[in-house]
């Protein structure tokens, strides 16, 4: 059966998110951003469904920051009066819980922002996904300028701002970039209104995380060179033009030992190592 005989189906997997000041539980701004682009492709196809899954743990704090998406609801029409939470106990994998329910009932598009912010945080969710689904992956999406049939054409960020126009076919993953729309902001209604249906599902416990170490990151150490320009159009040219080689220094034909000591001078003298 073709996509457009059926519905657009779009899964938005969502996350509680971290205040970066307060550490509150909020919505995931990337989470967000790909749930506002999701509901963009009703002006593709009108025809199109959003459902939300999440999969974590029930809490009060988690409950209130999952509601943040469902206030997003206002003027959409239907498709996120409920979302899906899908029970996990802590220092469970997440992975095979989506991995079963997307197989059970494959929606067309998965869309997901790059990472989360709390927990692992590690980005590899989507990748781990889409290679169990076995569908293509696209990150870094930005925005959707088409749907013809079964293929999406997109339009994914590059660095120093530049934009690639790619094709995919359906069905597939995207992640969500920085640089896409901005989240609108939740209403109270539609979020105290909507619903979140509790289901169990497959809990396998999280063995390489369970080993890891956590320890508070320390400060990081400033960069090697900081563009300093009196005019904007300088500034423009440090930002956008490609690095070129400045002074410094070129070694060839030298051993290990002298091509180490001469890496570990240079970060003495630039202040990164003392």
């Amino acid at each position: 059966m073709q996509p457009e005989s059926r519905g657009l189906e779009v899964a938005v997997l969502v996350s509680v998110g971290r205040h970066p000041v307060t550490g509150r539980a909020r919505r995931a701004d990337q989470d967000a951003r790909g749930l506002e682009l999701a509901l963009s492709l009703a002006a593709f196809r009108p025809d199109s469904r959003v459902r939300l899954l999440h999969a974590g743990q029930r809490d009060d704090d988690n409950e209130t920051a999952l509601r943040g998406y469902l206030g997003m609801a206002r003027g959409v029409g239907t498709g996120l009066e409920r979302l899906t939470l899908l029970e996990q106990p802590e220092g469970a994998d997440v992975v095979p819980a989506l991995a079963e329910r997307l197989a059970a009932t494959p929606p067309q598009l998965v869309v997901t922002g790059a990472r989360a912010e709390q927990g692992e945080g590690s980005g590899l969710l989507p990748y781990v996904l889409a290679e169990r689904l076995g569908w293509p992956l696209v990150n870094g999406l930005v925005e959707v300028e088409s749907i013809e049939d079964d293929r999406m054409t997109l339009l994914q960020a590059l660095p120093r701002g530049q934009r690639r126009r790619i094709q995919v076919r359906l069905p597939a993953v995207v992640t969500v970039d920085g640089a896409a729309a901005p989240a609108r902001q939740s209403a109270f209604g539609p979020a105290r209104r909507g619903s979140i249906k509790v289901e169990a599902a497959l809990a396998v416990p999280d063995e390489a995380f369970a080993g890891w170490t956590l320890s508070p990151a320390r400060k990081r150490p400033r960069r090697l060179k900081i563009v300093k320009s009196a005019s904007a159009r300088d500034r423009f040219k440090a930002a956008a033009g490609k690095a070129q080689g400045g002074g410094g220094q070129l070694l060839t034909d030298v051993t290990p030992e002298q091509a180490a000591e001469a890496i570990l001078r240079l970060l003495e003298e630039e202040g990164v190592m003392r």
